[in-house]
């Protein structure tokens, strides 16, 4: 990886960038070399929140969904045509190409997404009907019906370290088409990809003013100047989730508050499916995949792999010698299939949550196997070897269920019948994602019965449907997706879920009305 001259990151605060005093500096993932320092200005957020609704909200509002969502469309175009420039910054996350690919076309094909579902769905309008026209009356003079309106508040998203580009343009994209201006917040560590990517943005002059601000360092009193109207999208761990949701202005007002956190994912390999069946072959391969992209720094990554006793340790062996030829290291290094953590704050992170998921477990494949990560001044990288850890007894076992190490970390669990395994699967008490790998109809119909109230989205894969899957750790914009009922985005007084348009805009930026009261009521759903 070639060096590149710190620089100081701005902030887009009011539609002028802020920022010329170097603060804390921010290191290369995979060399420890400074790429960016943040600065050392304080922020107004009065001022910040004042612009958004004066300036933003008007202008956002004078515009329709169709003519929002073909912003969005030429906003994914300009930013396609300028990808490269993201990939460079992107290289010193620790990413690998396909990891980059995930953040940054990925990000881009959520803007894709949702103009299209906005073009197809929505009217060129700012009032949408929910469903048929109610007769209240006998003779058919008197009508009730639902719509969703604007809500007219300011959207602020709290986004993680993992994927800078993706998180901000996944939560941006409703918002955005639902007539809310947002102030984004990007996790510190990784805040200079987001920056290059907003200032790009704004560079396009595709954007209402006001409709984008970015936040570069802390958010001050930023959650205390919040009104009703106004939503918070949160994404990282649990305890900043916990802290951040009891801010005492979001529960005077009832700011609605949604956080994405810890989820411990699972995959279960079927009863009926033995080593010969293609769909082994399968399982193995989404578990090695889920490890090892984006150095198993997923939110959907594959932490709990469970699979049944009499072939434990098949699977074991397949995945240890598959994990003995992967080459980790500089992304920039040919054959480098892994690349490093974000931070060596991360890296630290993840060792301790594995020394404590190791007590009382076996370690099937780990640092001890000779790990020695290639390329020039990897030695002062953030890089942390694939780890592959066998509990054997997971009904005795609860750390494994409640530890998530944020990396290249899965735990092999065995279990003796489908009703145990899906048992094992709601241990995680709610998760963002959970697979079911099976040839039999009957046994993926049952599973999806158990365990979808514990999971926000099964995906169930078979021989057939490999051909065309994107995998198990692939959300879609154009699918709903939810989340269990502990883990994943809970919000104030309600439980949220994120999803496709159009019910999307009710939680972005939509509120529910009653047409036939014309009384305001909340919305059945709060996110992004």
């Amino acid at each position: 990886m070639s060096a590149t001259t710190p620089h100081v990151l701005q902030s887009l605060i009011a539609d002028r960038w802020i920022g010329h005093t170097a603060a804390r500096a921010l290191h290369s993932a995979v060399n420890g070399r400074e790429v960016a320092l943040t600065h050392a200005e304080n922020i107004d957020f009065g001022e910040s929140l004042a612009h958004a609704r004066r300036i933003g909200l008007p202008a956002l509002l004078k515009l329709d969904f169709q003519q929002r969502a073909a912003i969005l469309k030429a906003l994914g175009a300009y930013l396609m045509e300028r990808k490269e420039q993201l990939y460079a910054i992107s290289a010193h996350t620790g990413a690998t190409r396909p990891d980059s690919w995930i953040d940054i076309e990925g990000g881009v094909g959520t803007l894709f997404a949702y103009a299209s579902m906005g073009r197809r769905e929505l009217p060129s309008a700012n009032v949408m009907h929910e469903g048929p026209a109610q007769q209240l009356g006998k003779e058919g003079h008197f009508l009730g019906s639902h719509v969703l309106v604007p809500k007219r508040g300011v959207a602020v998203h709290i986004n993680a370290f993992n994927f800078p580009m993706w998180g901000m343009l996944e939560k941006f994209a409703p918002s955005f088409l639902a007539g809310m201006p947002c102030i984004v917040k990007p996790a510190t560590a990784t805040s200079y990809v987001a920056e290059a990517a907003a200032r790009l943005m704004h560079e396009s002059g595709l954007l209402p003013a006001g409709s984008l601000q970015l936040i570069v360092g802390s958010s001050g009193d930023l959650l205390d100047r919040l009104l009703e109207t106004d939503v918070v999208t949160f994404t990282g761990s649990a305890d900043t989730a916990a802290q951040l949701r009891v801010t005492p202005n979001l529960i005077q007002r009832s700011v609605p508050f949604n956080a994405e956190a810890d989820s411990l994912n699972c995959s279960i390999l079927g009863p009926d499916v033995t080593p010969d069946d293609p769909e082994f072959e399968l399982f193995v391969k989404e578990v090695m995949r889920e490890m090892t992209a984006k150095a198993g720094q997923k939110c959907t990554a594959i932490r709990r792999a469970i699979v049944p006793a009499k072939h434990i340790d098949t699977v074991a062996s397949m995945l240890r010698e598959r994990l003995a030829k992967l080459k980790v290291g500089d992304p920039a290094v040919e054959g480098v299939r892994m690349g490093a953590l974000a931070s060596m704050a991360q890296q630290a992170d993840v060792a301790e949550r594995l020394a404590l998921l190791s007590q009382g477990n076996e370690l099937v494949f780990g640092a001890k196997d000779g790990f020695a990560p290639i390329g020039d001044g990897v030695k002062d990288g953030a890089f942390f070897a694939p780890s592959l850890l066998l509990c054997r007894d997971a009904f005795a076992n609860e750390a494994v269920h409640n530890i998530e190490a944020f990396g290249p970390v899965s735990t092999l669990m065995p279990y003796g019948s489908l009703d145990e395994a899906l048992q094992l699967a709601a241990k995680g008490r709610g998760s963002l994602v959970g697979s079911v790998i099976t040839k039999t109809p009957a046994i993926a119909a049952e599973a999806v019965f158990q365990a979808a109230a514990f999971h926000g989205r099964i995906m169930v894969l078979d021989r057939e449907a490999a051909k065309e899957s994107t995998g198990h750790g692939s959300p879609l914009p154009m699918l709903k997706h939810g989340a269990g009922p502990r883990r994943r985005w809970r919000g104030t007084g309600r439980h949220p879920r994120r999803q496709a348009l159009p019910a999307a805009l009710r939680g972005a930026g939509l509120a529910d009305h009653d047409h036939r009261h014309h009384r305001r009521v909340p919305a059945r759903r709060q996110g992004a």
